[in-house]
């Protein structure tokens, strides 16, 4: 019998102002571009179908927040597809930059044209939650084909594998993004191993962290207290390491109660990291370092 794929929800059209003012130059480091699926179809092995979240619905909240660039991150309902993201940079007009989607069949060819295309990353996301794993000899081999480029690799897993995970990590000879804060359980204290592997990581000066995903791992919600003791954790540790994303449209939430607004998210980067000057700085300068851009 085939399983059934069930429908999650779309983000609301309704964007709330973050109280307090956006820089000139801000970055959006993690969201995603999704359809139209007449055009883009979505991958059979999906865990879910969202609905489309077009680039003009994109570019619609980008501007509502005072957002100027971004990179729009492959997301795996597109399987191994990743037109949708290079039209979207195309379609930008300069603003947005691509992460993609590699596998065992990519050559060093593609990668160069990828790259010639507005590429800077290559997503591995291997969270059961949303699809994905990891093989570690295609992980290899992808790295083998970029490695001229100077791309970034971006990581997304479970925050229960990361004590496994870390050494590995550890180990990867190029600069690796980890997305949405390692996805820890913030009820589990600053104490927890996930969380210990997560700062030791981010003491490495080739490892940068998204303070993205908060929604996703906090326990109670908006404003999202709970996230706040680790976020400032990382910001003291790794502060010109952090990156900020709203994780548009928010892919695998079926609760209306409980889809996130790009808005409080933002709002919520200001109690992550109170001091202006450094707040700045993951939006604006900290995406032009990741991408080695002389400032």
């Amino acid at each position: 019998m085939q399983s059934v794929i069930p429908p999650c929800l779309g983000p609301d059209p309704e964007v709330s102002q973050p109280g307090w003012t956006v820089p000139p130059g801000a970055w959006d480091t993690h969201f995603h571009v999704l359809g139209p699926t007449s055009q883009y179809p979505y991958a059979a092995t999906r865990k879910y179908t969202p609905p489309d979240a077009p680039l003009d619905a994109c570019l619609a909240m980008h501007n509502a927040l005072g957002i100027d660039r971004g990179f729009v991150v492959h997301a795996n309902t597109h399987g191994f597809d990743n037109r949708v993201d290079i039209d979207a940079v195309t379609g930008s007009q300069g603003r947005y930059l691509a992460v993609v989607r590699l596998g065992e069949g990519t050559t060093a060819d593609e990668c160069r044209r990828l790259h010639a295309a507005g590429a800077r990353g290559v997503r591995f996301a291997f969270n059961p939650q949303h699809g994905g794993t990891l093989d570690k000899t295609v992980f290899s081999h992808v790295l083998e084909c970029i490695e001229e480029l100077g791309w970034f690799v971006n990581l997304h897993f479970d925050g229960a594998s990361l004590p496994g995970l870390e050494d590995w990590i550890a180990s990867i000879p190029a600069t690796v993004v980890i997305d949405h804060m390692g996805r820890i359980d913030p009820s589990l204290g600053l104490d927890q191993l996930p969380f210990q592997a997560l700062t030791r990581l981010a003491a490495r000066s080739n490892i940068w962290v998204k303070l993205t995903g908060a929604d996703r791992i906090s326990k109670v919600g908006p404003p999202y207290s709970d996230v706040v003791p680790f976020a400032r954790r990382l910001a003291d540790l790794a502060g010109d390491r952090l990156l900020w994303g709203s994780d548009w449209p928010h892919t695998g939430y079926f609760d209306a109660a409980r889809m996130p607004d790009p808005g409080k998210l933002l709002r919520a980067l200001a109690d992550f990291i109170p001091d202006r000057t450094l707040r700045d700085q993951v939006l604006t300068t900290n995406p032009l370092k990741l991408l080695r851009v002389a400032l």
